[in-house]
């Protein structure tokens, strides 16, 4: 009996039909559809199954929201509450927090170098001794004021840039290219804030605060990596983003940290206060919010977001100043800035991305492997049946706490990549035998009209808290 055969079998015992065609995998209960775009060689787990069509189910009673769709990328697999790599879409009216649940808005960014690997070679053991210093020991001075963070969450970014001390790393940043590449921050226009729903610390009465939190990775799989362009596919793509073979390259990994935490746990808290008292609690533990708590969310949400953008916005700025001591000089650029777990307002729709990359027609998207596999940078086509969206990445194939036991880690100093972390724990829990191949997740998406990519990254030097 095949393993298919198998699943289906288990999940025919919780009444749910599943067919596969062409990669596709669909699945019914009780009139409920989800999709999952997963091609055969990589395994389906039964409980992202079961969290999907969760998600698909949610429903607010008295009101008429309703999920439209619920979709998977190839990335799929458990989370807490939600699959990642899902895309669930529900009417305007509609919401879900825990589908984003509290790390929100983490996302990718890629910059440039504007330096090549033998530029960069002689230098590499100086180079990962003062990012060290910087990424994981924290040795960084990034000053904000009450004033600043105010008008980040009730203007935005511009706004929040233009009211910065000019003291600390502030004094050495680039103002005028820092304004130009938030245009390159995908979904910044489509979020709004308010500060009412910030941490109160924010607003002390102080004339500095240092955010402890600001200008910091994360652990789990969050990471900073130092890149190298391995192979140009679309040579027009390329061309239009300053990508040439060997050059260097720095993809950020992050999200809004603590304030995301702070947020989103109590939206979903929330949430399950304001279910009707005379009705019982969904089986799946899952509360929507509707109408003007929706919209109250949405605005506590922005906050988050725009945190996530300004927390990788001071690591880029981080890293480009220790290249610029280094190196003497600092042409380096933006490229994107992508969101992979939020909600935004789109086709009338809001979409929930649960570690799912926005994937519109002509839009860059960043699909990261392992640390020890490729990444690639992609052109999104647009694919409304699958939400507009792509994966974030692989997708684990192995939870920690196996990984852990297993300690599949080899020696730093003889892979062509190098993980610098001080948690040996993190070598075990994030090795790449703890993530889905690369290539059959991006050859699945290409077949299907998702995405088409355009240049493909190794690895070289990954920073992990």
């Amino acid at each position: 009996m095949s393993t298919f055969t198998r699943l289906q079998k288990r999940l025919s015992r919780c009444g749910i039909e599943t067919h596969f065609n062409n990669d596709i995998y669909t699945f019914n209960k009780q009139d409920i559809t989800a999709q999952v775009l997963l091609p055969n060689p990589l395994p389906l787990e039964e409980k992202a199954v079961e969290q999907l069509l969760d998600f698909a189910s949610v429903t607010m009673p008295n009101s008429d929201g309703k999920v439209c769709a619920a979709r998977a990328t190839p990335d799929f697999h458990p989370g807490a509450t939600a699959p990642v790599g899902s895309i669930v879409a529900t009417t305007p009216n509609l919401i879900i927090p825990a589908a984003i649940g509290t790390d929100i808005n983490c996302g990718m960014r890629l910059f440039t170098t504007g330096l090549s690997l033998n530029e960069v070679t002689e230098q590499k053991s100086k180079l990962i001794e003062q990012l060290k210093q910087v990424l994981l020991h924290d040795e960084r001075d990034v000053p904000v004021t009450p004033t600043s963070f105010q008008a980040l969450f009730d203007e935005g970014l511009t706004a929040w840039l233009g009211a910065l001390p000019q003291q600390g790393l502030w004094n050495s940043v680039n103002f005028d290219r820092l304004t130009h590449e938030i245009s390159k921050i995908s979904g910044n226009d489509l979020l709004s804030a308010d500060s009412q729903y910030a941490p109160e610390a924010f607003f002390e009465k102080r004339a500095i605060i240092r955010p402890s939190s600001l200008g910091t990775v994360g652990s789990g799989n969050h990471f900073v990596e130092l890149q190298i362009v391995d192979e140009i596919i679309d040579r027009h793509v390329a061309y239009q983003l300053g990508l040439k073979k060997d050059a260097i390259v720095v993809m950020i990994h992050t999200g809004s940290r603590d304030v995301g935490f702070y947020i989103g746990k109590r939206w979903q808290d929330k949430a399950k206060a304001l279910w009707p008292a005379d009705q019982k609690y969904p089986k799946s533990g899952l509360f929507a919010l509707t109408d003007n708590h929706a919209q109250e969310y949405l605005q506590a949400m922005g906050v988050a977001a725009r945190y996530a953008w300004i927390n990788r916005i001071v690591i880029t700025e981080l890293v480009r100043k220790t290249f610029n001591t280094l190196f003497k000089q600092d042409a380096s650029q933006l490229l994107v800035d992508i969101s992979h777990n939020v909600i935004f307002p789109e086709n009338g729709m809001n979409i929930h991305r649960k570690g799912a990359t926005p994937a519109h027609l002509g839009e860059i998207a960043l699909i990261p492997g392992s640390m020890g596999d490729y990444s690639y940078v992609a052109i999104g086509k647009g694919h409304p049946d699958w939400l507009w969206s792509c994966s974030h990445g692989a997708g684990r194939a192995e939870k920690r706490q196996t990984m852990r036991s297993k300690k599949l880690v080899s020696d730093n100093s003889l892979l062509p990549w190098q993980c610098v972390t001080l948690k040996q724990e993190r070598l075990f829990e994030e090795a790449p035998a703890a993530y889905k191949p690369i290539t059959p997740v991006i050859q699945a998406q290409e077949n299907a009209g998702l995405i088409q990519t355009a240049v493909k990254l190794k690895p070289w030097i990954t920073f992990k808290v």
